[in-house]
């Protein structure tokens, strides 16, 4: 007699798939999972500054546990447009819920950050976070305990409290406790810091260490990137899902009023030319369109190409001039050039490559260009040779081409922003060589080494100049001494030193550049001894 197994179905809610899968966050092991926990923690603090214009000043500290092995308390404080009170437990302890799902720019982009290390901590520790926060303007400072009910993806609030905001201070504090392991997470989370350094230095940062070391990165400039604006779809970008979603909570009524007001780069002309085109009735009730209707409306949108291309004011790259002053204060190279280039698009969205190169100075040498990858701002610090970056700069550029013989000291930064960037995992360490990205990149990078190979080339005129210089000026002595003998039969006798100082004059007249430093003979003939 045969026996039926029925099996046994269940739904499971955001926050218990991460709990059962938080490797694909990045919280793989504890070393991984302490770097991942400041990232996000200061990903998060930089989108409520310098995504709303404020002057970021970030304060970060990773202390050792008082009483457990291995546990480390993470603080992250900003002075950010802080969190009203009553979206501060769901916006740390409710998974997929963020003010980040709208099309704009941001460091964060799934609804995890802050809420996977809260997670992380609550299985690895049990210990509840604690959440400090004041929007600007606020009377009060509100703070609350929280963990994260698993099983209803709800926050837990033990405990909360307010006070009156005395001193206008607006901003987030965010603590959280974590099972970590500094020892192998050290040198990421230093780079990181660092190299968020480099692309934000209108910042004010500040790092403490479990070893009580205290790295300071100090603001060099008040010039903040212009912040992204929220933006509509463009035609090209939307799905079948997103366009019913935007039929859902569309106040419009018929298609022609659908398009020209849900979608950028839309008017009325733009709208009534594309629907005659593709025989659609402009004054079709647009929630009445059935499945099929839908299905080819899309594909209609994705085909036509008469529709401008997306705008990129919802991106918010950082600019070729505050790369440069980055790369200057932080890699201290004796040349340094950047350039944004002009945005794409990438499956209907706009998208912005920037690249900046600095050369020698305190740039150690290395067999392979340095390269400092970003995207949206943040630091991609793993799986550096599965990036598009490497490919370009490994594979596709001649380095010889540009007068760069390895071992070089030479960085190359690679910045990407958009609000679809190819990510290959959730972790989003890399990006995946698409043919556009890896072309604008490409493109960036022969800009500035062409602007470094005129740098070099001038350099090694300078120098073949100065050995000319040096070569002539150290027989001035000798020349100036026959002169004078020459010069002897004259009633009034000519001292030496004064043909040495015609002589010079005369050489310095025609190397005048590479001498400046030079102020007379016997400097070059000390040297030379």
């Amino acid at each position: 007699m045969a026996v039926t197994i029925l099996e046994k179905f269940k739904s499971i809610s955001p926050a218990e798939f991460f709990y059962r899968n938080k490797e694909i966050a990045g919280f793989s092991n504890p070393a991984r999972a302490l770097y991942q926990s400041v990232r996000e923690l200061v990903e998060n603090a930089f989108d409520a500054t310098d995504g709303h214009g404020i002057l970021p000043n970030i304060e970060i500290s990773i202390d050792r546990h008082p009483e457990k092995l291995n546990v480390y308390r993470i603080t992250v404080k900003d002075n950010g447009i802080g969190i009203p009170g009553e979206y501060i437990p769901e916006a740390f302890g409710k998974v997929l819920f963020s003010s980040k799902y709208v099309l704009r720019q941001s460091r964060g982009l799934f609804g995890l950050g802050a809420k996977m290390v809260v997670l992380y901590g609550q299985i690895t520790v049990g210990e509840p976070a604690e959440i400090i926060s004041a929007t600007i303007g606020s009377k009060k400072v509100y703070m609350y305990r929280i963990a994260i009910d698993i099983k209803e993806n709800k926050p837990i609030i033990l405990h909360k409290a307010f006070w009156i905001n005395t001193t206008n201070w607006h901003g987030t504090i965010v603590r959280v406790s974590i099972e970590g392991d500094w020892g192998r997470a050290k040198q990421k989370i230093l780079d990181y810091v660092r190299r968020t350094a480099i692309v934000t230095p209108y910042a004010n940062i500040v790092f403490k260490t479990p070893d009580g070391d205290v790295y300071v990165y100090p603001s060099v400039t008040n010039k903040v990137p212009p912040p992204p604006k929220e933006t509509k779809p463009h035609p090209h970008g939307v799905d079948i899902e997103m366009l019913k979603a935007m039929i859902s909570e569309t106040k419009a009524e018929t298609l022609l009023d659908f398009l020209a007001s849900e979608f950028q780069g839309v008017g009325e002309v733009t709208a009534q030319r594309f629907l005659q085109t593709y025989g659609f009735d402009p004054s079709k009730k647009v929630k009445e369109l059935t499945a099929e209707e839908i299905e080819k409306f899309v594909k209609c949108l994705k085909e036509y190409n008469e529709f401008k291309k997306p705008r990129a004011d919802h991106l918010s790259p950082i600019g070729a001039e505050l790369i440069k002053i980055g790369l200057k204060q932080i890699l201290k190279p004796e040349f340094v050039e950047a350039v944004t280039c002009k945005p794409v698009v990438y499956e209907g969205h706009a998208l912005i490559v920037e690249v900046g190169i600095g050369y020698g100075g305190s740039i150690p040498p290395s067999d392979q260009p340095i390269i400092l990858r970003y995207a949206n701002k943040i630091p991609l610090l793993y799986d550096e040779k599965s990036d598009v970056s490497w490919k370009v700069v490994s594979e596709n550029i001649d380095w010889k081409y540009y007068e760069i013989e390895f071992p070089a000291p030479i960085a190359i930064l690679v910045h990407v922003c958009g609000t679809k960037i190819p990510y290959k995992g959730v972790g989003k360490e890399s990006i995946a060589d698409v043919p556009v990205i890896e072309k604008e990149i490409e493109e960036g990078i022969r800009y500035v080494a062409r602007a470094l190979k005129q740098y070099l080339l001038k350099k090694q005129r300078e120098e073949e100049a100065l050995r000319k210089a040096y070569t002539i000026i150290k027989y001035i002595p000798e020349i100036a001494s026959a002169l004078s003998i020459f010069a002897s039969a004259n009633p009034e006798k000519i001292d030496q030193k004064i043909f040495e100082a015609k002589l010079f004059e005369m050489v310095k007249s025609k190397y005048g550049e590479v001498l400046k430093n030079i102020s007379s003979v016997r400097d070059v003939v000390i040297q030379s001894e």
